[in-house]
């Protein structure tokens, strides 16, 4: 059965192992700008929640990917995956992302988005307090997921 990301916010700490973990295993060292995954603290608010690639079934980055660089997976096809070689760092990715989890890396010229680490993803590995999971993709699942991202979204308007 294929697997997704779930996020639990109500247990992120807000400690960034996740961060740390991503920068690590996708650039050697412990980077957090060029990590694909972001923990987003409100201090005054007491909220932290760990955002990564939604992995979106209708993804709007590969919509409107001119090259098809940004694609779903053959070999998961619950992930969103990205090939350097066909993109022309247009960036339409990034600004079709509705969370914000497609960037540009203008050091290394890449897109950073989260491919789940090919199925064994760090984040979860490192979360020492389980807000982040890698869970069967069940229905049950999904519409907990994408209640969520709408909450999210709609929180994300109301701050910016």
């Amino acid at each position: 059965m294929a697997k997704i990301l779930m996020i639990h916010p109500d247990k992120c700490t807000g400690c960034r192992n996740c961060e740390l973990a991503c920068s690590f295993v996708k650039h050697g060292d412990f980077q957090p700008v060029v990590s694909r995954v972001h923990a987003y603290v409100w201090e005054r608010e007491g909220i932290s929640v760990p955002m990564m690639c939604q992995q979106c079934d209708d993804a709007p980055c590969v919509t409107v990917c001119p090259t098809g660089a940004m694609h779903r997976s053959t070999e998961m096809p619950n992930l969103v995956d990205w090939d350097e070689r066909l993109c022309i760092r247009c960036k339409m990715c990034t600004m079709a992302c509705p969370f914000g989890n497609a960037r540009y890396d203008a050091a290394s010229a890449m897109i950073l988005k989260c491919d789940t680490c090919q199925g064994e993803p760090e984040c979860v590995a490192f979360c020492p307090s389980g807000a982040l999971e890698f869970v069967d993709d069940t229905e049950h699942v999904r519409a907990r997921k994408k209640a969520y991202a709408a909450k999210l979204k709609d929180a994300f308007q109301e701050v910016s």
